[in-house]
């Protein structure tokens, strides 16, 4: 049985003992095992990355960009194998891997114009012979801790411009599909990074622990729950780390009665059942204004949801996959069967279903509640899983109540023909990420992704914009040359 190790200063390096058992999630076996690291193995990649970062830093920023040129090729040129192994061990149906990676991709793109992104502000004569200045520099090395949900494009949000700025970076996959991780990494070696540069550490809680402890590291970026969100958040900070975490999610979509509904249930259908739900973005919530929307529009889910195909990760056919693990399977059917004994009606139901010659794959089908009201537990918490709840309102007024009072603030979206009702929507709505008729608005590489609320801890966003800034911290130098000859004596006021 294979066993995954980890890569730091350049090489594979083997474990110290501990490992932990890989799962094909569309077959239910054991596919491998992965070597957990110890603190002696993670400071041992940290202390790679504080050697490569002098020569790192000092890397012209346009040689760093063409390593990324070279990076964002190779991506593009094994992106069918990379797919593959997102398939392998996350379960996601090759489609929707393949969107994964793209979207990653995207991020490398936007890393490839660090140069000009890097370019600092100048002011001359800002007084008598006086300049200034700012520039960006590197923090040094930094740290990303990543979920098992999108195993190649959350690392892609955060190493490539944390290294096309100048520093070094420690990876801490997610321990439940790191394959692919691990893989894109070598890519991104073989496109010309210094060993050192970017080491990938395989672990749990010893290994992430490590990284927030450690003084040599500068900064953590992580995505995940919004309990181990704060947990990061709370501790980076505690040590005099910059840190950004990104937490759970319940994002609410409004269906105001004038909504097509036929476009509706074709965008709710997607957004609450790819990727099995597994998405931070995943919209989990219809909230329909008026019993006869929520009439039609769970007439025309049940319709639709008769055709879903959940199925192993290979067949191109099905539209989403198993969840992640036994346990978590469990924990979503959990989420349903508290739903009915709470008095909520299970309209489609996804448990119970069997996949034929993948009967022990971890599959939950897609399901249907109606009448979910706020204090049912379903409702209250993250389920991660295929799973649309619908909740009536009797207005718009109310529909935002119910958003604005949860806990997270991630994602949410309206739909309606109104412009009015949309521009009051995206103007007050208490959430970070909105969407118009647009049922996942995960932004581009060149804006930022994050939540308000308990769904971001920090602030400042995950990629775009906001992670130049994040990796990078300002500098701002003021300069004299006085002309020959000239002397001033001691001046004791506040310069002006």
């Amino acid at each position: 049985m294979t066993t995954l190790n980890h890569l730091i200063n350049g090489a594979r390096v083997d474990g110290e003992g501990r490992t932990q058992d890989l799962y094909n999630p569309s077959t239910g076996e054991v596919s491998g095992q992965v070597s957990l690291a110890s603190q002696a193995t993670v400071e041992s990649a940290i202390e790679a990355a504080h050697n490569a970062f002098p020569a790192w830093r000092n890397t012209p920023p346009a040689k760093r960009a063409r390593v990324m040129f070279r990076f964002k090729q190779l991506l593009e040129e094994n992106a069918e194998k990379i797919a593959h192994l997102i398939g392998q061990e996350h379960g996601k149906i090759s489609h929707d891997a393949a969107g994964e990676l793209q979207r990653g991709i995207e991020n490398v793109e936007y890393a490839c114009g660090v140069p000009e992104l890097l370019k600092g502000e100048y002011s001359k004569n800002t007084g008598p012979g006086i300049d200034s200045w700012s520039e960006f520099q590197p923090l040094g090395v930094v740290a990303g801790i990543t979920p098992f949900n999108f195993p190649a494009m959350v690392p892609l949000w955060m190493y490539p411009m944390a290294i096309a700025c100048g520093n070094t970076f420690v990876l801490k996959p997610s321990e439940r599909d790191p394959t692919s991780a691990l893989y894109i990494a070598e890519l991104a070696l073989a496109a010309g990074l210094p060993p050192g540069v970017l080491n990938v550490v395989n672990g749990d809680k010893e290994a992430v622990d490590t990284l927030l402890n450690d003084p040599r590291v500068q900064a953590v970026s992580f995505v995940g729950s919004t309990p181990i969100a704060e947990y990061i958040y709370s501790r980076a900070s505690a040590n005099g780390k910059r840190c950004q975490a990104l937490g759970g999610a319940k994002n609410h979509a409004i269906v105001m009665p004038d909504a097509d509904m036929d476009n509706v249930v074709n965008s709710l259908t997607g957004a609450a059942f790819g990727s099995s739900g597994e998405r931070c973005m995943a919209l989990s919530v219809a909230v329909a204004v008026g019993d006869k929307a929520a009439d039609t529009l769970i007439e025309k889910m049940q319709a639709q949801m008769q055709s879903l195909k959940v199925g192993v990760f290979s067949d191109a056919g099905n539209d989403f996959g198993p969840v992640i693990t036994k346990q978590h399977q469990e924990k979503v059917l959990g989420y349903i069967d508290s739903a009915e004994q709470q008095g909520a009606t299970v309209v489609v139901d996804g448990r119970g279903v069997s996949v034929p010659g993948y009967e022990n794959g971890f599959y939950v089908g897609g399901t249907l509640i109606d009448r979910v009201t706020p204090e049912m537990t379903c409702y209250k918490e993250e389920i991660f899983g295929p799973v649309l709840l619908v909740v009536r309102a009797d207005s718009m007024e109310q529909a935002m109540q119910l958003i604005d009072e949860h806990e997270y603030g991630n994602g949410t979206c309206i739909y309606t023909r109104d412009g009015e009702a949309a521009r009051y929507f995206s103007d007050n709505i208490q959430v970070g990420m909105v969407g118009i008729n647009v049922p996942l608005p995960v932004p581009v590489s060149y804006h930022s992704f994050g939540g308000w609320k308990r769904s971001l801890f920090g602030d400042l966003s995950a990629y775009g914009p906001d992670a130049v800034r994040f990796y990078t911290k300002r500098k701002t130098i003021t300069q004299r040359w006085p002309s020959a000859g000239i002397r001033e004596g001691a001046q004791f006021a506040f310069p002006a």
